[in-house]
């Protein structure tokens, strides 16, 4: 019974967040297209700043050590970013430097190339998935510690998880629809990737006591992902020579995705 609730729930709040912020992004929200990025840049780095990190370093394990990991998952985004925008390079048979002569940059920020506008989003795209399964893999051990010690615990993580993972997978979702020009494709990326919740809730099952001490570590890996894509690949695409109107209504949307994680990261807390 407790295992059926477990896969019940981290099935709910992978899947049906990513399902609920497709319906807001490609929705109700799909007027403001323009600012989507704006919303995604906040929304992933308080999602890491407020509310992922603060959970790592909640627990027992060393600053020093949880430090260590953020270095280490950035280098490794880094990394991860410069094989995708290898393997890109050569899907367009694009000689390394052709399109960069005369400027200082790569092309992944170029600005009047004629296929670069889609190019930082999508050199950010494994980076996304890659942290967006390891956050579900803790949630979801996070959901079963919660059935083990309490059925109702159970529920109400689950529905906080659920809840507080909708403006982050909002993020998610415009990075991936910037990758491509299909939503489906996009949506069923991320629902594969916070599918890893049940996979994390099986696991945390069986070793819950093992891999709880583990825990804060998965944290800072993801959080180190949402950082990297936010500063390396959405920003960038903010600095612009805008209008001063523009400008206050992409750091509007900024705020805005980082005032959407922390009130629901608040109210999820609250909920404990």
């Amino acid at each position: 019974m407790t295992l059926i609730a477990i896969l019940t729930g981290t099935l709910a709040a992978g899947i049906g967040s990513v399902w609920l912020a497709a319906l807001l992004s490609f929705g109700v929200l799909a007027r403001y297209t323009n600012h989507m990025l704006s919303l995604a840049a906040g929304a992933l780095l308080a999602t890491a700043f407020m509310h992922l990190l603060p959970e790592a370093f909640e627990s027992q394990a060393g600053a020093q050590e949880l430090f260590a990991t953020l270095l280490v998952g950035l280098v490794f985004f880094f990394l991860l970013d410069k094989a995708e925008l290898y393997h890109h390079g050569h899907e367009h048979h694009d000689p390394q430097g052709e399109d960069d002569a005369g400027h200082p940059h790569h092309h992944h920020h170029g600005h009047d190339h004629d296929h670069d506008h889609g190019q930082p989003a999508r050199s950010g795209s494994w980076a996304v998935l890659t942290g967006d399964s390891v956050h579900a893999f803790g949630d979801g051990i996070l959901i079963a510690s919660a059935f083990v010690a309490d059925m109702r615990l159970g529920v109400i993580t689950a529905l906080a998880v659920l809840a507080h993972e909708v403006p982050h997978h909002m993020g998610d979702l415009v990075v991936l629809r910037h990758t491509s020009s299909n939503r489906s494709a996009a949506l069923i990326k991320v629902s594969l990737a916070g599918a890893v919740t049940a996979l994390g809730g099986l696991v945390g099952y069986a070793l819950v006591d093992m891999l709880h001490d583990w825990l804060p570590y998965f944290l800072v890996v993801a959080s180190s992902s949402f950082v990297y894509v936010a500063l390396a690949d959405l920003i960038p695409q903010l600095q612009k020579r805008l209008t001063a109107r523009e400008t206050l209504a992409q750091i509007a949307w900024l705020g805005v995705g980082m005032a959407l994680v922390m009130m629901v990261s608040g109210l999820a807390h609250s909920s404990h």
